[in-house]
């Protein structure tokens, strides 16, 4: 997936804000940080359950990892776009979205995925 679509993406859902993050770009609602861009390196990071970080892990150890540390104890769980399907980063950030957005809102999308 190109960086531009991925930010496309990620600002077509509802009530979402684009905000620096150190060197990255990060997509909040609410404050809350949903999903990260390194545009130099090709890769995202999302923040998903613990049981949702094991399946796309499980899948594709190689091209999906858990962040370091604590970050991925707490679900954060780096992506590399140029090797995955389009369709699996969707899923993966529609799932991030509806970890972080208020219930009203992670209801309209959940049924997307």
């Amino acid at each position: 997936m190109e960086a531009q679509t991925f930010i496309s993406h990620c600002l077509s859902f509802e009530e979402v804000i684009e905000v620096p993050h150190f060197e990255k770009r990060s997509f909040q609602i609410n404050k809350k940080i949903f999903a990260t861009l390194d545009v130099k390196q090709n890769k995202a990071t999302f923040k998903l359950s613990a049981i949702d970080q094991s399946v796309f892990y499980d899948f594709n150890p190689i091209s999906i990892q858990r962040a370091t540390g604590a970050w991925g104890k707490q679900g954060w769980t780096i992506f590399n776009l140029t090797e995955l399907k389009d369709e699996m980063i969707i899923d993966a950030l529609t799932l991030s979205y509806c970890n972080v957005a208020p219930k009203k809102l992670s209801e309209k999308y959940k049924n997307q995925i």
